[in-house]
Order: C-alpha cells, then structure tokens, then sequence
C-alpha cells in the first residue's frame, strides 16, 4: 500500500541520514569534573567557555553539559570530533589553553 511504502521509504531515509551522522562523528570524550565547594559557577563558566571555543574549532561536532543529580560538584561533558587527530589538535591549540587557563584552580 502507498502508506507502507512512504513511510518505509522515509525511514530508510532518515537511516541513511543518522548513518552520515554517525559515521562522521567517530571520537566522543566524555569528561568529568569536580569542582570545588566554593567555586562550581567558575567552572561551569569556564567549561562553557571552554565549549564556545571547541564549537568554533574544524571538527567539532557537538557538545552536551550533564550536571549529575547526587553530586552538585559534579560536571560532565561530551563532545563529538570528526575524528581522533581533529581532537588531538584542539587539546594542543592555543585556543583550547587560552579557555581553559587555570581550570585546575577549579577543580577538587
């Protein structure tokens, strides 16, 4: 029925689409931080930050920020690269070090 073919023509499509995605996007980092008592707006601003500066970077895919729900000190990160080496140069860019300047003051 012309029902059944559209829909199944449609979802084949939206397959292939994700399958772009997904293929495309082969590194995902996940990171924790914790942050100390007095300082989680610091972090979570710089991790932010931080996130604006990767969004500009060739490569990028995506970003998501989790906050955990038993731990209010806790943030955590994923973000998508193209690929391993992509990734590689934002950790070593400038533009990753001028975002992140002393993170480690943050962090517990």
């Amino acid at each position: 029925n012309l029902l059944t073919s559209q829909l199944y023509a449609d979802t084949l499509e939206l397959y292939r689409h994700v399958l772009n995605i997904v293929s495309a996007a082969i590194i995902a980092v996940l990171t924790h931080h914790w942050a100390k008592e007095d300082c989680f707006e610091q972090a979570r601003t710089k991790l932010d930050g931080n996130g604006l500066a990767q969004s500009m970077a060739p490569g990028f895919v995506s970003r998501q920020t989790l906050l955990a729900l038993d731990d209010p000190n806790q943030i955590t990160s994923i973000v998508v690269w193209e690929t391993n080496e992509i990734y590689d140069k934002w950790k070593s860019s400038p533009q990753r070090e001028k975002a992140m300047a002393n993170a480690g003051l943050l962090w517990s």
